[in-house]
């Protein structure tokens, strides 16, 4: 959430980050309200100020015997009038903090400004695509040959977009999460965190997810609860209303979750395979720091998320999103995209994104220099390291044989029991 006295002192600004988002929300009565508070606020210290004024002299009525219920009987309405105000005060100060739960993050000035994902830019590339001798088969045909993943039972169980993984299937998944935690953990630093699937409101309001995601959230029927759709929710909220100590900072945690997402607006698109499941896996980086080291945060995750990639050896690409297409809480993102032999493209595998104290603020999170210093909001950071669904598939394409075994990197034989090859 920004800061409200920078929605006030930069409302123009804040328009046209609106405009830059292609985002919708309009701000239109913040103004109006945010004067109205100001002005009740003045007027309620006034009277505040009278009531404590005559409650000092009322004193000394009383202390030197003078009849002081008139002064009494003014002073309850003055406290009327008060607590009428304050009761205003509320409504106007509810009502704006629903206007900034709408409004997402401002960007850093080197964001590129753009409508969508066309206009984001490459930043790197790693690895060479590889060239192969035959028709490279897309990853749910390869699943299906080699009896490793089932849409169609799934379906029947649960329906479309859900998958069952079987025997090395299901091994290769684990692999991979395995894999993932081991790297985060041991060589990049980050505390292994094992989180809940299920969040409260507060929960969801705090990483951003509520109000303005509702519909891509799914539920728990009758109570106030939500299926995680990230670890990044349970993880960020680990510290919600907190105050950290500097000298601990900066946090590093990962996170495995299964995600649960409801893909609204997603009709017909990648309908087959895991790239877009309402369930699935992801290993997830969580940073808490302070102002001053979050972008040198920001490049070292990313770093740790690619790191998976290059242990894999599957070629990828790092690009920077533009204004259009990041995310709500962000003020800067890079994504991470693999190739994907079958589509001859890349496919986001990782987002990295730094929140400044947007996401800090809404959840109340803060740290102190020193003992005697003010209080202020952390940094946060978060990025999928990797999503393991999607590691997978890149997994079964890139490194898919002509006579439809599929080798396995180097790095996830030890987690595959010694199994190099997986074949009929």
């Amino acid at each position: 959430m920004l800061d409200i006295k920078f929605v006030r002192d930069n409302l123009d600004a804040v328009r046209q980050m609106l405009i830059n988002r292609n985002n919708s929300f309009s701000l239109d009565g913040f103004a109006e309200l945010e004067k109205e508070r100001r002005n009740i606020l003045q007027t309620a210290e006034k009277l505040k100020e009278q009531r404590n004024t005559a409650s000092k002299e009322i004193a000394v009525m009383k202390k030197n015997g003078e009849d002081a219920t008139e002064a009494i009987e003014k002073m309850r309405g003055v406290g009327d009038e008060i607590a009428k105000l304050d009761g205003e005060l509320k409504e106007i100060e509810t009502k704006l903090r629903d206007i900034l739960l709408n409004v997402p993050n401002m960007p850093k000035d080197d964001v590129p400004i753009g409508k969508d994902e066309t206009e984001n830019v490459e930043v790197r590339k790693w690895g060479q695509p590889r060239e192969f001798s035959f028709a490279p088969k897309a990853h749910w045909e390869i699943g299906e040959q080699l009896d490793l993943l089932d849409a169609e039972r799934a379906a029947k169980v649960t329906g479309a977009r859900f998958t069952f993984y079987k025997g090395l299937g299901a091994r290769l998944e684990r692999a991979c999460i395995n894999f993932m935690m081991d790297l985060h953990a041991n060589k990049h630093g980050y505390t292994e965190m094992l989180a809940p699937y299920i969040v409260n409101r507060d929960s969801m309001i705090g990483t951003g997810q509520l109000p303005k995601f509702a519909e891509d959230m799914f539920k728990v029927e009758g109570m106030d609860y939500y299926l995680v759709p990230t670890a990044e929710v349970p993880t960020t909220n680990y510290h919600r209303e907190e105050i950290l100590s500097a000298e601990n900072l900066p946090e590093y945690y990962s996170a495995y979750t299964a995600c649960f997402r409801a893909e609204a607006g997603s009709a017909g698109r990648d309908t087959r395979g895991l790239i877009r499941q309402h369930q699935f896996n992801k290993v997830e980086l969580i940073k808490f720091c302070t102002p001053e080291t979050s972008w040198a945060e920001l490049e070292s995750m990313v770093d740790a998320a690619e790191d998976v990639l290059r242990m894999l050896n599957i070629p990828y690409r790092v690009i920077q999103l533009c204004t259009g297409d990041m995310s709500f809480t962000s003020a800067k993102t890079y994504d991470i995209e693999v190739w994907m032999p079958s589509q001859e493209c890349y496919r986001e595998i990782s987002s990295c994104s730094n929140c400044l104290d947007y996401q800090a603020r809404r959840a109340n999170i803060k740290f102190r220099r020193d003992k005697k210093s003010k209080p202020e909001f952390v940094h946060t950071l978060n990025g999928s390291g990797l999503a393991v669904g999607r590691t997978v598939a890149a997994v079964l394409e890139n490194c898919q044989n002509e006579d439809g075994t599929v080798n396995i990197p180097d790095a996830l034989v030890p987690y595959m029991g010694g199994v190099t090859v997986i074949g009929k």
